[in-house]
């Protein structure tokens, strides 16, 4: 499909045509090929607080599409042709900007859904992007190692799957024949995928609406900590607005920044937005897969049971390393430690697995833990968890030392690989690396005073009663509670 595109410099008529208002800021195209951004246009102190206004009828969300629906047949027909996606923030908002982008494309022999605001402001949006499910092959390589190359993995296979209940579900009404007739069609996966990278980059949480896309306000650019000098809100009658940070002024000419999450991980960082925040010195967060051993006689019920990715993820919390995966102790208990699933069926038929601790029904995997706590074995099974991870870690940082030497030796073309591609492919497995030994020191820690617990002195010495009490140690047997 032809995307259309129009200079950021048209903007400030649309804004005034669909009643945003603009107070003291401007949005422009910024220095140094920096893209655009929203730009200070006098000094402003918070008794100037309110900086931009975008009326509730603007905003794209899962609700103001549904009420868009009810006066647009062809919209209404789309989002009940495709299910459960369109009944969520992101599907729904996916099939809105496709209709509006074919709407704006002046290859389209059809018109589809009514016309819109959002027809026209389509066209100041980006159609280039920078993260990876538009790198090139070559680049994609670049993030062996790192927590990223599966989730992208993940992520392009969920694109493939997307697109085509896309297509099944839509090609048989009329109104679509301008994507998928065999003459006329112009609607593909790389349309698809830049649909996704504008919700994925532009998304805001959006108090008291929830995820949205949000016109003019999703121009700010990205400023952590003390840079930040913006937040978007909600004001009394359901309109999004840009305020001045608490505490915050600005100059004429000075940028305004909103922050995309201080949270977020370096991983999460060029998955959604294509960069890492200058600002990081450890990769903040990152999720690692863990598989069940083979031998398990459990390990079919415990996959089936444990529906999200089978892992953990590692994040740092006031500059100690943590820990978050349910599955990690779905995998460190079995039968004869009271682990049961009973598969029962309904009287409409339908099978459900359920998940039994000591005999007792509970509420899911979810739940595991809370009766793992209350076990006479917590510290055995705490130790089990934290040797599994540890190991888990230990493996992915091998990873990261092979492949940065790798990733180093790559030449760098314009043709192979972008420079700054490879630069933020470097980064990242520098940043992940230094989080994962960071980690692997503190819980290796964790399991020697484990080790020194009674209860789990009292377990080994049972388990081995012909042996000498088991002393703490470095060198720690990873088989023992793997």
């Amino acid at each position: 499909m032809h995307w259309n595109s129009w200079a950021i410099d048209a903007l400030p008529s649309w804004s005034a045509l669909n009643n945003v208002e603009l107070n003291g800021i401007a949005i422009s195209v910024l220095q140094a090929d920096r893209g655009s951004g929203i730009v200070a246009t006098r000094d402003a102190t918070e008794k100037d607080c309110i900086l931009m206004t975008v009326p509730r009828e603007l905003v794209l969300s899962v609700e103001t599409i549904w009420e868009f629906a009810k006066s647009d047949q062809d919209l209404n027909n789309i989002l009940c042709a495709v299910g459960g996606f369109g009944q969520n923030a992101r599907g729904a908002i996916l099939i809105f900007l496709l209709i509006q982008i074919t709407a704006s494309s002046s290859g389209t022999a059809r018109r589809i859904g009514n016309a819109h605001p959002w027809t026209d402001y389509v066209r100041f949006l980006p159609i280039e992007f920078s993260m990876p499910t538009f790198w090139t092959d070559e680049e994609c390589e670049l993030l062996q190692g790192t927590s990223l190359e599966p989730a992208l993995r993940t992520k392009l296979k969920a694109i493939d799957r997307e697109f085509a209940h896309l297509r099944a579900s839509t090609e048989p009404l009329e109104c679509c024949r301008a994507w998928w007739d065999s003459e006329i069609g112009s609607l593909t996966i790389k349309d698809y995928l830049r649909v996704d990278a504008l919700y994925r980059s532009r998304a805001m949480d959006l108090p008291g609406t929830g995820l949205a896309l949000v016109p003019c306000i999703d121009m700010a650019n990205h400023g952590s900590g003390n840079a930040t000098n913006a937040l978007y809100e909600t004001d009394v009658h359901g309109n999004a607005v840009l305020v001045l940070a608490t505490g915050k002024t600005v100059k004429v000419g000075e940028e305004l920044l909103i922050t995309y999450g201080d949270d977020k991980g370096a991983c999460e960082m060029v998955f959604s937005y294509g960069f890492i925040d200058s600002n990081l010195e450890n990769a903040r967060s990152l999720f690692l897969g863990i598989d069940i051993p083979d031998d398990d006689p459990l390990k079919h019920a415990k996959v089936e049971a444990f529906d999200a990715a089978p892992g953990f993820r590692v994040y740092t919390s006031h500059d100690e390393v943590s820990w978050y995966g349910p599955f990690v102790w779905l995998q460190c208990v079995n039968e004869e430690d009271g682990l049961e699933f009973r598969v029962i069926q309904s009287n409409n038929g339908e099978r459900e697995l359920q998940v039994l601790w000591n005999g007792t029904m509970i509420d899911g995997v979810l739940a595991l833990e809370k009766c793992l706590e209350t076990s006479d074995m917590w510290d055995i099974f705490r130790l089990r968890a934290y040797v599994a991870i540890a190991q888990r870690i230990k493996t992915q940082i091998a990873e990261h030392e092979t492949d940065n030497e790798r990733r180093e030796e790559l030449p760098i073309t314009e043709q192979i690989t972008r420079p700054r591609i490879k630069q933020i492919a470097l980064t990242l497995s520098r940043l992940e690396a230094k989080l994962l030994r960071q980690a692997v020191a503190e819980f290796e820690d964790t399991i020697v005073h484990l080790l020194n617990t009674a209860e789990v002195q009292r377990y080994l010495n049972a388990e081995e009663p012909m042996n000498e009490p088991v002393q703490a140690h470095e060198n720690i047997d990873d088989d023992d509670f793997s």
